[in-house]
């Protein structure tokens, strides 16, 4: 779509900001005004519209993009996406540890443990960790209080956490993020420890690494609307 406006304004109250332009309201995808929940939010949805040239980029506004699915998509499915998120707490990745090289597992154990640790007592829950990739269940206070925790998310903050527990294969890692425990860039090799290894071993692939800096770039856009969302 070409760029059709000329002025960008922010009409707000207490708790709505909405953007216009021409004295138009910006609409979601389904055709709902876009109203974004506070400041922060509603400048950088306004700083990526600002940015546009002669054609509108989804790709390059990921702020209104995640904002257009809390109120499209999360709204309306809140109940679901809880779940959704809530599950990977049964497979997270720092649960799930190599069976060998010994090198490979210790490092595991040095760098995962710790948010194993944190989540431990932040929750008051405990964890089995699996060697191996065979499934096996965590206990069910785990995943009640897990749960617990995603839904005390806004929707805004849903729409990042879906994407979130998406990449990184952990819900301890969006609590972190969320609970301002851990900072994206610092977490981001802690999720990509396997292939961080593997590259050490066999060296760099061109296509993974392609692949493994577009997931970057779109972990970090999400992490920074989870910051926006709080």
């Amino acid at each position: 779509m070409k760029k059709f406006w000329k002025n960008i304004t922010l009409e707000s109250t207490d708790n709505a900001h909405a953007i216009r332009l021409d004295g138009r309201a910006v609409k979601t995808p389904m055709k709902s005004e876009l109203i974004l929940p506070n400041t922060k939010m509603a400048d950088a949805v306004r700083a990526e519209w600002e940015a546009v040239d002669e054609e509108i980029i989804p790709a390059n506004m990921p702020i209104t993009g995640f904002a257009n699915a809390a109120i499209d998509r999360i709204s309306a499915d809140r109940n679901g996406f809880i779940d959704s998120i809530a599950a990977y707490g049964e497979s997270d990745l720092f649960c799930y540890r190599a069976e060998s090289p010994d090198a490979l597992v210790e490092r595991q154990s040095q760098i995962w443990d710790k948010w194993l640790r944190w989540a431990q007592a932040r929750y008051v829950i405990n964890f089995t960790v699996i060697s191996g990739i065979m499934h096996q269940p965590q206990p069910e206070v785990t995943l009640t209080k897990l749960k617990e925790a995603v839904a005390g998310l806004n929707d805004f903050q849903l729409s990042a956490a879906s994407r979130l527990v998406a990449i990184s294969g952990s819900l301890i890692a969006l609590l972190a993020l969320t609970e301002g425990e851990a900072d994206a860039d610092a977490i981001w090799p802690d999720l990509i420890l396997d292939e961080l290894w593997q590259e050490e071993q066999w060296g760099a692939d061109e296509y993974a690494i392609k692949n493994r800096t577009d997931r970057e770039a779109d972990f970090m856009d999400a992490a920074n609307f989870l910051k926006l969302a709080a």
